[in-house]
């Protein structure tokens, strides 16, 4: 549909395994590498493992077209057979003349073991190559063991290779399997693409299809794909496909992150999990004299900071972005479910006021971080906030706050939504009474005030990282980075290449780009950290 808009022959990222498309990636290269050295090397069995959608299919087609003319190949892509009809399908491929009606399995290896021993006559290889494998039944594979057989005194006649997912792996290591899995002497698992490999592989099956260049793709949408696909072929083939079509609708040429987040939306919106039926009541929230509680706690000893105790990045300050950490005490909440201010028609218990979602909020807090350790549990509660923009709710990990619209019509005071997790459809909610509800994503949207605000321990008070330190902390930011899709390695040192992750990271949420954690720096960094 959007080929021609583009100036492209075909379409980039169609699904089927062309061998054209396949992006040697360092992983598919050192996979074709090992393919290609148990073949030449007439290694009898090779075997590749990897996960649906890496490309294991269009390898082989790719690896076929790169065999020399001696080399006689036999593709098998349906492994649901039995060991008479895989004999078959094999002489056919080798263009072996078929056997009399009612054959048996001898006649198809002796026929087969004849053509083998007169191309290795011409200085000839022949190569059998199943896809799917992990779908062979033991009496196939067995079959398959015994085809293995086919030799002279010092080569193998027929070069095996089995190509197959994770189960294969499993398959194989059973007991009844041992001899088969003794005899593969090349094996390679397949891995997706890395992060930096992902703008390598749009760009060129952009190049492949034909494009005149006119369309980017932008920094940020490449971290977005590889955040949704992990590196998947498949996945960001589906991905970039539905991008382009979004674009085409508005007639863009620019892919940023907003356009991969409505792909994303648009391919798997519908697979989240629900909350069904009946909604689950927070025990914490038994009674207002623990939610003052937690406040008066937190109005005292809110700014307290207790040096290099948190398992995270420490600063003692940190130049301030645009935006500000809330230093205003906390007042002592008035606990109540609903409010008078709300006009009719809006909901009372989704929207909170300001003191009832600040009592959750801390409330939230502490129940997260019992069963870390007693640092994290005697670490003093501290309210952040930062105004982020609504499509970045989906990098949230812990619970927050979210400004939405006023509570009536001319009222000065703001309403709250209390978020305790988000799901890719929308997000768990915190009403007034406590309980959890869940919200399709259309709605957060449209009601997203822009500042959020959350609850950090106060132990980052005393974060400062910077080039050339040294520090077990380090290593928990290049991993959230990596995590987000920054380029960056986790090797615990703050090298060059997490100087400009952070500074990247600093740039896109409107923070001071100075490629330092600090407070505000890790306090984001620890939002969008696993729990």
């Amino acid at each position: 549909m959007y080929e021609a808009f583009f100036g492209f022959r075909e379409n980039p990222f169609n699904l089927t395994p062309d061998p054209r498309y396949l992006y040697l990636s360092p992983h598919h290269r050192e996979a074709l590498d090992h393919l290609l050295y148990g073949i030449h090397e007439r290694k009898g069995f090779i075997a590749i493992i990897g996960g649906i959608g890496t490309g294991k299919t269009t390898l082989c087609r790719a690896l076929l077209s790169r065999l020399n003319q001696s080399t006689r190949s036999a593709l098998i892509l349906n492994s649901f057979i039995s060991d008479l009809e895989l004999l078959r399908t094999i002489n056919e491929e080798f263009g072996i003349g078929e056997v009399p009606e009612g054959g048996s399995k001898k006649d198809h290896i002796d026929r087969l073991n004849r053509f083998l021993l007169e191309n290795f006559g011409w200085g000839g290889n022949a190569v059998l190559l199943i896809d799917e494998a992990q779908n062979l039944s033991h009496a196939v594979l067995e079959q398959v063991r015994m085809l293995g057989n086919l030799e002279t005194e010092r080569e193998k006649l027929l070069q095996i290779v089995l190509v197959g997912q994770s189960e294969l792996k499993d398959l194989l290591a059973a007991p009844s399997m041992r001899q088969l899995n003794e005899r593969i002497m090349v094996r390679y698992d397949l891995k997706p693409l890395d992060p930096k490999d992902i703008r390598g592989y749009v760009e060129h099956r952009l190049s492949v299809a034909g494009g005149s260049g006119n369309l980017r793709f932008f920094s940020n949408a490449y971290r977005r794909i590889y955040r949704y696909s992990h590196g998947n072929p498949r996945r960001i083939n589906a991905l970039c496909d539905r991008a382009l079509l979004i674009a085409y609708a508005r007639e863009s040429f620019s892919i940023d992150k907003g356009i991969i987040d409505r792909a994303k939306w648009e391919l798997h919106g519908e697979r989240d999990v629900e909350i069904k039926g009946e909604t689950r009541t927070w025990r914490r929230f038994a009674t207002p004299l623990v939610l003052i509680f937690i406040l008066v706690l937190v109005a005292g000893y809110g700014g307290w900071s207790l040096k290099d105790r948190l398992p995270w990045p420490g600063a003692t300050k940190e130049n301030q972005g645009p935006l500000q950490v809330s230093e205003a005490p906390l007042a002592e909440p008035e606990v109540k479910a609903g409010d008078p201010h709300r006009e009719k028609g809006e909901d009372p218990e989704i929207l909170l006021d300001d003191s009832l979602s600040l009592a959750f909020l801390f409330s939230l807090f502490q129940d997260s971080v019992e069963g870390q350790g007693r640092e994290m549990e005697n670490a003093q509660p501290a309210l952040i906030s930062f105004d982020v923009a609504p499509e970045y709710h989906v990098l949230m990990k812990k619970p927050f706050r979210v400004k939405g619209p006023l509570l009536s019509s001319g009222s000065r005071l703001p309403g709250y939504l209390l978020v305790k997790e988000v799901k890719e459809r929308g997000a768990i909610v915190i009403d007034g009474q406590g309980n959890e509800r869940l919200l399709e994503r259309t709605f957060l949207m449209e009601n997203w005030g822009g500042e959020v605000s959350f609850v950090y321990p106060s132990l980052l008070g005393s974060l400062f990282l910077s080039k050339g330190s040294e520090d077990p902390r380090v290593f928990q930011v290049q991993k959230v980075l990596k995590e987000m899709g920054y380029m960056v390695e986790t090797t615990g040192q703050y090298d060059e290449k997490t100087r400009r992750a952070v500074t990247e990271f600093q740039r896109e949420f409107g923070l001071d780009a100075d490629g330092i954690v600090g407070l505000r720096t890790g306090a984001l960094l620890y939002q969008m950290s696993e729990p």
